[in-house]
């Protein structure tokens, strides 16, 4: 199926293109880092985990949201979700690549990664997050490529394959909640200490991700005229509206707890991140857009006249992303660490290099999505042909 992958117009080769050339900038970037060092980024001793983690953390969730497609097609037998399941598994597929890569280029020493795997530690929870996100990517892209490779040759899948579909639901579930549990396992960080991060974590994810799917769907509908269907469209962004209500109460369930206990520990990473703390408040900004644009987006999906426009959907879907990705892969990580340990504010700004290495990063990941559409997109329309 890989040759649908070799044809295409102006505008997609050009499409291509400009991906490798920013990979590249990326990849030249990366080499520095690589012989210099993690001394050429902006992190440091007290924050030791920077965009490169923080990517990571909102591209877990962006992969855990195909469960969301995938649960209602295959165990429910929703029959609206026939088009877009697979856009969601190849999306699940692009994710996991990222985060893979996001921790390869966080690792000053990348061939180090190997010893997770040579010398195992189960009471570890990185030996986990390895184990779940491999394990994950390796369930989609056998299950999808094998269902979609059945349904190119126009014959029902094998039968060995159900399973493999079933077991992807809970280690969808599996591989946000052992992220969640990596942060809220460390006691000297207390924004990161809480039981309901891992909740946290699978709200903001069932609404970025679905609000993705969206705008994904979307836009191959008007590149490639390929229509996931106005139903498979409405589930959506009925999941995503209530997936984002979760999310926000389950951040205000975390700000009663700081503040009404009046623990300084558990009050300070929510000052510093959105009042400021002892006259330093980098994030402040960041933060409070990501607030109003969040709930502005929320009151847009909670009308139905303006969540079944699809210009209102598409700045709703947009502005969702663009809070849960402030929220979750900007404040959440960098503020962790704010106050340190020994209760002092260390600031954190990524350098150009980081910038670029993160950027390819992304542009890997969008190739292999854009590839794999483009041969699902085909395989679907040669199937409308046939019809």
């Amino acid at each position: 199926m890989i040759e649908k992958a070799l044809t295409g117009d102006r505008r997609y080769w050009g499409w291509i293109v400009l991906l490798l050339v920013i990979i590249s900038a990326g990849v030249y970037s990366y080499l520095n880092q690589l012989t210099t060092g993690l001394t050429l980024t902006g992190m440091g001793r007290d924050v030791s985990w920077g965009v490169y983690i923080a990517q990571f953390t909102f591209l877990v969730g962006v992969a855990a949201s195909a469960v969301m497609v995938v649960l209602p097609y295959y165990l429910h037998d929703y029959k609206a979700f026939g088009k877009i399941v697979i856009i969601g598994e190849f999306l699940a597929i692009a994710a996991t690549i990222m985060c893979i890569l996001f921790i390869v280029v966080d690792v000053g020493r990348p061939d180090r990664i190997l010893n997770v795997m040579l010398y195992p530690t189960p009471n570890s929870m990185l030996f986990w997050d390895a184990t779940v996100l491999n394990g994950y990517l390796l369930l989609n892209i056998v299950s999808g490529w094998t269902v979609l490779g059945a349904e190119r040759k126009g014959v029902p899948p094998p039968k060995w394959v159900k399973p493999v579909i079933f077991l992807s639901i809970p280690w969808a579930f599996s591989i946000h909640t052992v992220t969640a549990f990596l942060y809220a396992g460390l006691p000297g960080r207390h924004l990161w200490l809480t039981a309901v991060l891992a909740p946290r974590f699978l709200a903001s994810a069932f609404a970025a991700g679905p609000a993705i799917l969206i705008l994904v769907s979307y836009i191959l509908k008007k590149t490639a005229g390929f229509d996931a269907g106005k139903e498979a469209i409405n589930k959506l962004s009925v999941i995503m509206t209530y997936a984002a209500i979760l999310n926000f109460f389950l951040l205000g369930m975390e700000f009663f707890t700081a503040f009404y206990s009046n623990i300084p520990g558990h009050m300070h990473g929510l000052q510093y991140l959105f009042f400021g703390l002892h006259g330093e408040g980098q994030l402040v900004p960041w933060m409070w857009l990501s607030m109003i644009v969040g709930l502005g987006s929320v009151l847009v999906l909670l009308i139905p006249k303006l969540r079944t426009s699809m210009p209102w959907l598409i700045a709703a879907c947009i502005g969702i992303v663009s809070s849960i990705w402030i929220d979750k892969g900007v404040g959440l990580i960098i503020g962790g660490f704010v106050p340190t340990p020994l209760e002092k504010i260390v600031g954190y700004m990524p350098n150009i290099n980081e910038i670029l290495i993160t950027i390819g990063v992304w542009s890997i990941g969008i190739l292999i999505l854009t590839v794999l559409l483009k041969i699902a997109v085909a395989v679907k329309m040669q199937d409308q042909l046939k019809a």
